[in-house]
């Protein structure tokens, strides 16, 4: 199967038919999950939807070790390649990893400034990421001053900014007080919760679509396993 049918099947590509043509380049997306229910494969699949389009990554995991979240791209690669038959998987696999980097702090360590000098190395030695990720942001606990800046970053190098955080909430129906406070800086928020027609199944909701007053119709179905959209 062909790279572009895995990109048919991301679940930023329905979502962009509601989100004025996805996130866009500046923007800063936030996706919510309780514990367990994706965020770390959801922002691969965004990372890998990324790369089989030719794009940059950068992978900036708060939690976890370099070898950890590679190992984790390549276990979810190994997965869609598999269960579509993309041919030329090894080739396409080689390619993903000269266009991929991963960093890794320790949560405290983190900020906007240390991302600034990863970024400014990625672009003299590797290339200018057009996607940055970054895994295990405390959204509750966020300085707004921070995340204002991460937001300018990407508006000067051009790029979407994709941030996960944990919620309490298995069911997440409305953005929580806590990133309510920090709404006119991110211009997506998602929602990713159990599905009521099974454990094979995840929903993803649009909590937060720009300025669109009127979300009730951005959600789809992904496969539990995947992260792929449910074809229909």
């Amino acid at each position: 199967m062909y790279r572009k049918f895995l990109n048919a099947r991301s679940p930023l590509r329905l979502l962009e038919k509601g989100l004025h043509g996805g996130l866009g380049i500046g923007n800063l997306g936030v996706v919510l999950a309780g514990h367990g229910m994706g965020k770390s494969s959801f922002l691969v699949c965004v990372a890998l939807d990324e790369l089989l389009r030719g794009g940059q990554v950068l992978h900036v995991a708060l939690d976890q070790t370099v070898s950890h979240v590679r190992a984790y791209y390549d276990t979810v690669f190994e997965d869609l390649a598999s269960s579509t038959h993309l041919e030329d998987a090894a080739v396409t696999h080689a390619e993903i990893d000269r266009r991929r980097s991963i960093r890794a702090y320790p949560p405290a360590g983190f900020s906007t400034a240390k991302l600034r000098e990863a970024v400014k190395v990625e672009a003299e030695t590797g290339g200018r990421p057009t996607l940055i990720v970054i895994e295990g942001v405390d959204v509750s606990a966020a300085d707004r001053d921070e995340i204002a800046d991460l937001k300018a970053l990407g508006e000067e190098i051009a790029a979407e900014i994709w941030l996960s955080t944990a919620s309490e909430q298995e069911h997440i129906q409305a953005v929580p007080a806590e990133l309510g406070r920090l709404e006119d800086l991110v211009s997506v928020v998602l929602a990713l919760g159990p599905q009521a027609r099974g454990k094979d199944e995840i929903a993803l909701r649009a909590l937060k679509d720009h300025d669109n007053p009127d979300v009730s119709a951005l959600h789809v179905s992904l496969d539990a396993r995947s992260l792929l959209l449910v074809r229909s």
